[in-house]
């Protein structure tokens, strides 16, 4: 499988010389990556193409990697039932740069390209209906993106005097704990919380002297 997935790979990069930044095996997949200006064309390539029928899209998503100038992967997902093979096409962008949408190539990227959008805040030129699919109405920032706040930023609640579910900034009743992750045995003390308590206790009892 692997001398076949390579010389696919070797046969897609020979056809769009210009348009393949890299290809490779990982984990026995095919991973080819491609300028945003390129998604296009590559993905109408290996659909129609003979030796290819990539025929099937099946995910569209993103990763977010914020060290990076680049920060967003878009992942294309595609399967040839004609080979019984896969390949992974990846896209490279940041929050400002749109990626052209492949809704024209396979009509299945509306509803993934809106996803990824929602989630991560990656645009998508000319998609003919870009807007959150996941999220609520009135959704605030991109919840998948590594720099999304655990708590997010509204909260949801039902007001009674106003009979209607309302959005407030989080409100956290209590700062974040702190935790050090030690093992029972590792954080031990030789005194445990609440035996000083019984320690002032015995120290009364003998101030105080025997019962009569």
């Amino acid at each position: 499988m692997n001398q076949t997935l390579k010389d696919l790979g070797d046969y897609i990069t020979a056809a769009l010389p210009q348009d393949i930044s890299t290809c490779e095996l990982n984990l026995d997949e095919l991973v080819l990556t491609v300028p945003a200006n390129a998604i296009v064309k590559t993905l109408t390539f290996l659909r129609d193409d003979t030796n290819c029928q990539f025929k099937l899209l099946m995910d569209v998503c993103g990763a977010d990697y914020p060290d990076r100038e680049r920060r967003f992967d878009v992942v294309y997902n595609l399967l040839s039932l004609k080979h019984n093979q896969r390949v992974r096409v990846k896209v490279m962008t940041d929050e400002a740069t749109p990626v052209p949408s492949v809704t024209g190539v396979f009509s299945a990227a509306g509803w993934f390209e809106r996803e990824t959008w929602d989630l991560y805040g990656v645009l998508f030129a000319n998609h003919p209906d870009l807007r959150r699919i996941l999220t609520d109405y009135g959704f605030e920032g991109h919840p998948l993106r590594k720099d999304f706040p655990l708590t997010g930023y509204v909260e949801v609640r039902y007001d009674d005097e106003q009979k209607r579910v309302v959005y407030e900034p989080v409100k956290l009743t209590q700062d974040f704990r702190t935790f050090d992750f030690l093992s029972p045995w590792e954080g031990m003390t030789p005194l445990l919380p609440g035996d000083e308590k019984a320690g002032d206790k015995a120290a009364g009892q003998a101030a105080a002297g025997p019962k009569p």
